[in-house]
Order: structure tokens, then sequence, then C-alpha cells
């Protein structure tokens, strides 16, 4: 016998799954967009879902985004999207990885790494250009290498601020 219970249960289901298609498709066109800074990602990624969980080694070409979790190896020369619930336990190699989520492991980037909040990574990072923003979770090393080609740097403008209005640092003694 159908009951009215089940169906508005099916239907907030139905809603919900809406929503995070809504939700993963406004992060992957601010992901795309130069007009925000960040890297210029491909259109076309493959996806691996929140419910997903993978044990091992995953060699690609292009971008994929993450939102499960994962205990092994990544490789690629392209993209790397970590969403904001993914867990990874990798060692990471990829052309440029833009983390929202945890990652512990040793992360190498030829291109660029962008740590975006609430990531929180724990591991050694090696890459040409890092971008982290506030809030952001990093305990590890860093390593700065040249990169390869100059073109895959993003042109970046010349800071408008003046030191007066730029928020200050303090350093832990």
């Amino acid at each position: 016998m159908w009951k009215q219970e089940e169906a508005v249960a099916g239907e907030e289901d139905r809603e919900r799954d809406r929503e995070r298609e809504r939700e993963r498709e406004r992060w992957m066109e601010d992901r795309r967009g130069p007009t925000k800074g960040g890297p210029s990602l491909p259109a076309e990624v493959a996806f691996v879902g929140k419910d997903v969980e993978f044990k091992g080694v995953i060699t690609y070409s292009g971008t994929v985004r993450i939102d499960g979790a994962l205990d092994g190896e990544i490789h690629t020369d392209g993209g790397l999207l970590v969403g904001p619930e993914a867990v990874l336990k990798a060692k990471v190699t990829a052309g440029t990885v833009v983390c929202h989520g945890n990652i512990t492991g040793d992360i190498v980037a030829t291109n660029q790494i962008v740590l975006c909040a609430p990531a929180v990574v724990q591991g050694s990072l090696t890459a040409p250009v890092l971008s982290m923003e506030e809030g952001v979770v990093f305990n590890g090393t860093l390593e700065m290498k040249p990169q390869a080609k100059a073109e895959g740097l993003r042109e970046v403008g010349p800071y408008v601020g003046t030191a007066s209005n730029r928020p200050q640092i303090r350093l832990a003694a």
C-alpha cells in the first residue's frame, strides 16, 4: 500500500541529489573561470563520487574530481580536483592540484597546487606555484621548484593594495 511518508521521503532524496548536482556544477564553473584567478581547467571532467571508496593506483590523462575516499597513488599529467568532502591518503603526482578536501601524503605538481578552504593537507608539497586561501590547514614541508614550461603559468597582475591595508602576518617564536 502506498504511504504518503514514503513519497515525501523519495522526493526529499531526489531534491537532495539535484542540489548536490547544482553545487557540483557551480564548483566546476568557479574553478574553470579565469576571472577567479585560479587555474583554468578543461570542460570535461571525470568524477569519483562521494560514496565511492577506492584503494590502489589511479593513472589517467585529463582532469578528475574526487569527492570520495582514496587510499593509494594518483599519477597524471592533467588535473586533480579534490572536493570538500573527499579524504585522500595518497601519493599524488599531477600537473595541477586543486584541493578543497583532506589529503594526507606527498603532492608533486608540475604546474601548480591550489589549496582552498576548508582543505586540510598533511605531507610534503612540491610545485613551482602554490596558492593557499585563508582557512586552509597545512602541516608539512614545501619545496618550490621552477616550472619546466613558462606557458603553464597563469597571468597575474600586480598587487593593487598597499602595505598599510594588507593583513599583518605574525610568526610564532
